[in-house]
Order: C-alpha cells, then structure tokens, then sequence
C-alpha cells in the first residue's frame, strides 16, 4: 500500500537526485519554497497532509523526471526499489473487447507495463489518457492508476465500464443496489442516473500522474 512517509521520502530523494533540497525542488518547479518542508507534512492537529498530485506532476515536469523514476524512490530508505508492475494501456482502447474479465480485472496479451509501488492489488492497472477530453483535470499524457479491489466511495473519481462496454471517467455522486449517480470531473452537471445493471463494474482511480 502507498504510505505517507514513502511518498514524501520520494520527494526527498528526488530532489537529492537533482541536487536540490525539498526547498530547492519546489522553487523549481514553481511552487512556494516551504512546500514541500518537514513542517508541513503533518498539521497541527496531528493530521497527516498528503502532498498534492499536482505538485508531484509538477516537480517531474522541472527535472525532466519520469512517473517510473520517482516511484521506484517510492517505499525505500536506502534507493530505488520498484515493488509491483501494473499493466497499461491506453484510456481509448480501454472499451475493446477481451481487456477485462467479468470483474473488470486486465486480461490478455494486448497490455503493456508500469512501475509501481506495492499498493495492495495484484490487479490494479493503468490507463494512459489521450486527447482533451478528461481536460481539465486529466490531459493528454496523464496515467491514471486504478483499483478494483479498492472501497468506491461517494466523491470518488473512478473509472465505469457499461455492459455495452462504454468505458467513462467520473465522480460518483451516489450509488444503490437499484441505480447510480455520476458527474463529469469538471463538475458543471450530474450526468443522471444508470441503472444498476446496465453497469458491468466501478473501480476507483487511486493514483494519477496529472
């Protein structure tokens, strides 16, 4: 699974990496110097405070960085390690015939893979967006990183497969034995609801390159 001290022991190393301190890595790639310091990596209250998928796609976009580089920082104390691959292929290819099992699990020869830390799932995968059609949120480029074994939760953004095989990216607004209820990621507007079984299975998206 993904630990908050791994991620930020990644950003450490990834700025050791470059030459740079926390401090140095964030100036960088254009964020306020403390961004990244010990202080604010646990709130007042004791909160852990996850940095943002935002600010590490931007610190890889400085260095000249690859996902694959900093997660094989991810997990380990003494130097890259990569715990699990995770098939890949491409978000537009996604609602092809014989990519997924009945339960939504990557299936076949047509796949690729990636780098991933050890996150609990022997069958998460991974989507590469193309196009403008998931902007602003996802652009063309980004990868995703899914779970089927993953908890849905009302807010998540998650990936739907339909049984006519429509394949969307959306926030789940609410969901029943009987229907469910989704919206863009852009938030303008509540798509309406789906019959429960016109949907062949809900994973959520618990990792995104942006």
């Amino acid at each position: 699974m993904l630990r908050h001290a791994d991620i930020w022991r990644a950003i450490d190393a990834l700025a050791r990496q470059y030459g740079l301190t926390p401090s140095g890595l964030a100036r960088k790639a254009g964020l306020d110097p403390t961004t990244f310091n010990k202080s604010k990596r646990i709130t007042r209250e004791g909160k852990l405070r996850w940095p943002s998928t935002e600010s590490i796609s931007k610190i890889l976009r400085a260095t000249g960085a690859g996902l694959d580089e900093f997660i094989a920082h991810v997990g380990s104390e003494h130097g890259p390690k990569v715990s699990q691959r995770v098939k890949l292929i491409g978000f537009g290819q996604a609602g092809a015939a014989g990519l997924f099992d009945d339960a939504g699990r990557p299936t076949g020869a047509a796949w690729d893979e990636l780098a991933f830390p050890e996150i609990g799932d022997a069958d998460a995968y991974a989507l590469e967006i193309s196009g403008d059609a998931l902007a602003p949120v996802y652009r063309d480029g980004d990868v995703i990183v899914v779970s089927p074994a993953a908890n849905v939760r009302r807010g998540d953004r998650v990936l739907v497969k339909t049984v006519d095989n429509a394949v969307m990216v959306r926030q789940l607004v609410r969901k029943s034995a009987r229907k469910v209820e989704l919206m863009p990621l852009d938030g303008d507007r509540v798509d309406g609801e789906i019959a429960a079984d016109r949907i062949a299975w809900i994973h959520r998206i618990v990792w995104a390159s942006q």
